[in-house]
């Protein structure tokens, strides 16, 4: 199934987001909130400093229980975050981006934009039936989630490096 732009965007972000925390913790540094802000093409408040990068860390354990929960909890979830945030969905267009869904002011502080965005893609997800797209990593050593955007449904690993550590495991078993 294909995503909005928003929503793949906002997904991939919330799971790089999570996948922060695990080791090596990739997001310690306000110039690491910096890169990940302008990665993800955040538009609106960044202070940069180290209260929202605090705030911003704070929300990978939350981002983390609401994208590996089954459907129910993540509806839950979802309307508990937007109703906290007071979410009112709009149209807006900024940059080379055509309209999308924001459903919170550009004045509001970047977790509580992480937060709503992330929310808002998971309804898509959840209308969709789709939350099987979100899954852990197939590394047994790994505890980082995977979205799987792709259209057969094959992606299994977090990322290249877990693929091939399990492609050479395989490897030497076999030649064993």
């Amino acid at each position: 199934m294909v995503f909005a732009h928003d929503t793949e965007a906002a997904l991939l972000a919330a799971v790089e987001l999570v996948n922060s925390a695990e080791y090596p913790d990739t997001l310690t540094e306000p110039a690491q909130l910096a890169e990940f802000f302008h990665r993800h093409v955040y538009t609106g408040a960044h202070t940069g400093d180290a209260a929202e990068l605090a705030a911003v860390r704070a929300l990978r354990a939350p981002l983390r229980r609401l994208l590996t929960s089954d459907r129910d909890t993540a509806v839950t979830s979802v309307n508990q975050i937007l109703a906290e945030h007071r979410a009112v969905p709009q149209l807006v267009r900024h940059g080379n981006v055509d309209y999308h869904v924001h459903a919170v002011p550009a004045a509001a502080p970047l977790p509580v934009r992480i937060a709503v965005e992330t929310a808002m893609a998971m309804i898509d997800l959840i209308r969709a039936d789709e939350l099987s797209r979100l899954s852990v990593c197939a590394d047994e050593t790994c505890d980082g989630l995977v979205l799987d955007l792709s259209r057969n449904r094959s992606r299994r690993y977090c990322s290249t490096a877990c693929g091939n550590r399990n492609a050479v495991a395989a490897y030497r078993a076999r030649q064993r």
